[in-house]
This record gives C-alpha cells, structure tokens and sequence, in this order.
C-alpha cells in the first residue's frame, strides 16, 4: 500500500522539479514574479524558480518590430488622401521592466502618436507637397514617438511613409494633367521636327539652285568660248565676224532640228522648219548685222562732226 502512495508523489515531485526550469529564446526577456509582485527579470537562456512560488508574467522580444498604421486625413488643398506609415522600433533592453508594465497596449499608443503627428501636419500641406516631402512627415512622427515613447521602455529606429493613396477622382484627374503635359510635349517636338526639316529642305533647295546656276554659267562660258573659237576659225578662211556669227546660228538650229528628229516620241514642233528657212535666217541676220554696223558709223560721224564744230 505504501508503495502506490510513492510513486503519485515522486511523480508529482518530479513534475515540479522539471517546472523549476525554464529557458529564454535569444533576443527575448522573460519577466519572472513572485507572488504577484516583480521579481526580477530573465534575460535568454536556461533559469531556474522556485515552482508554486514564482511565475513568468510575460515575455518580451528584444527583436525590432514593425507596426503599420494607415491614416486618413485632408491636405490644405481639400484632397482626402490616405497615408500608410510604417514605425520600426524596439524595446530597450534596460527598460524592459517599463515597457512590460507602463503600457498595457503600446500598440495603440505608437497608433495614436502616428495619427496625431500626420493630422497635424498634412493639412499644413498641398497634395504635391506631401508626395515630395513625405521624409519631413517621418522625421515629425520619429521626432514625436521618440520623446513620448522613450519614457516607456520603447525606441523608435525608423519611420517612414510608404504608401500614399490619393481619391481616385483626385488620382484620374492627376493622370489626366499628366498625359495633357505630356502630349504638349510631344507636339512640341514634332513642331521642331517639322521646322527643322522645313530649314534643311529650304537650305538643299537653296543649295541646288546655286550648283545648277553655277552649271548654267559655267555652261554658257563654255559656250562662249566656243563661239569665239569657231569665229575665229572662219575669220581665217575670209569669213568675217557677222557672217560667221550668223553661220553658227543656222548650223545650231540644224543641230537642233536633227537631235529632235532622233527622238522618235517628241512632239516638240520647232518653227520656222522649212529648207527656206535656214537660207532666210542666214540673209536676216547678215542684213541686220549690216544695218547695224551701217548705223554705228553713221552715229561716230555724228559724233566726230559735232566735236569739230
């Protein structure tokens, strides 16, 4: 009978014995009581208490941890827009024993910072105004968290603003200003496109019109000398200047005459094109020369005659 009565207490005992042990995760803190009062606290590794006596009121972790908090508030151009925040803190390892027992949800109240900091101080901005100094809204709810939040055990590492959301009606019309900006530029662009071509076009036109005068004249210089070198051939067989002049004339509208005869497709008419018409041309033209050689002579007589008087 006594030993059934041994082994429920040696097994009782060594269930005892066993809950005076217990271990701490790395990067935790374990805060031990003793009757309900605080005790001390545990930091990571293996602890013993006295079971029955002492007790783990809670754990905390050391790590550091982020809370999102997302706010909805009014800029000072009347545009609601929600703001999501993102605080990174931790507990300070020396004030694990105030942010254990000073704040029942410190949640809540790193919650109620946030929102009085961004409400206080996106309304003194315009839309675009919290989209370019969103850092200066961090630094104002990290400046505030710190000096509320240090009192009790917490340490603010960072804050930031990530996500910035606008009404969508505020949003389609941003979009909209945009694309108006945008295809503004665009037409711009192709306005200097089309002037610059325009420029260029006129310069190569320019350009051409300025070789083929320079080919005209140089063709017509040639031309020139070449006359000049046919006259002087007949001047040698006792052709003078007049007639060869009006010789070249007839052999060219020849000349002309037979290259449109080798084009079986030109409809080209050259008057006048009868056999006469070279023999008329030739006389015409050394008649004219005739007369006005005739007139010049008579005009330097003119002259001479009334410098002698």
């Amino acid at each position: 009978m006594g030993n059934f009565l041994f082994i429920p207490i040696l097994f009782f005992g060594l269930i005892i014995l066993i809950s005076a042990f217990f271990v701490v995760k790395q990067q935790t803190s374990a805060i031990i009581e003793r009757f309900g009062k605080f005790h001390k606290i545990s930091p990571s590794g293996l602890h013993m208490k006295i079971p029955l006596i002492d007790k783990i009121a809670g754990r905390l972790s050391l790590k550091i941890q982020q809370l999102d908090v997302i706010i909805e508030t009014k800029t000072l151009d009347d545009v609601f827009v929600k703001l999501k925040v993102s605080v990174q803190y931790k507990v300070v390892t020396e004030k694990v024993y105030d942010a254990f027992y000073k704040l029942d949800y410190p949640h809540d109240q790193i919650t109620s910072y946030v929102f009085d900091v961004v409400r206080a101080e996106v309304p003194k901005m315009k839309l675009d105004d919290v989209f370019v100094k969103k850092d200066n809204i961090a630094l104002a709810v990290k400046a505030e968290l710190n000096d509320a939040m240090i009192d009790y055990g917490f340490d603010i590492i960072r804050t930031l603003v990530t996500d910035i959301d606008p009404d969508p009606q505020v949003k389609i019309a941003m979009n909209r200003i945009n694309a108006a900006d945008r295809e503004k530029t665009a037409a711009q662009y192709e306005g200097d496109a089309q002037r610059i071509l325009i420029v260029e076009k006129a310069k190569a036109e320019a350009e051409s019109k300025r070789l083929q005068g320079q080919g005209i004249a140089d063709q017509r210089r040639e031309i020139a000398r070449g006359l000049e070198e046919s006259v002087e051939v007949l001047n040698k067989v006792g052709i003078n200047s007049q007639e060869a002049s009006a010789l070249i004339v007839v052999t060219q509208h020849y000349d002309t005459l037979q290259a449109i005869g080798s084009e079986t497709n030109s409809n080209l008419i050259l008057l006048p094109n009868s056999p006469q018409a070279g023999s008329n041309m030739l006389n015409d033209m050394v008649a004219s020369f005739a007369a006005s050689n005739q007139i010049g002579e008579a005009m330097k007589e003119a002259k001479l005659n009334k410098k002698n008087k």
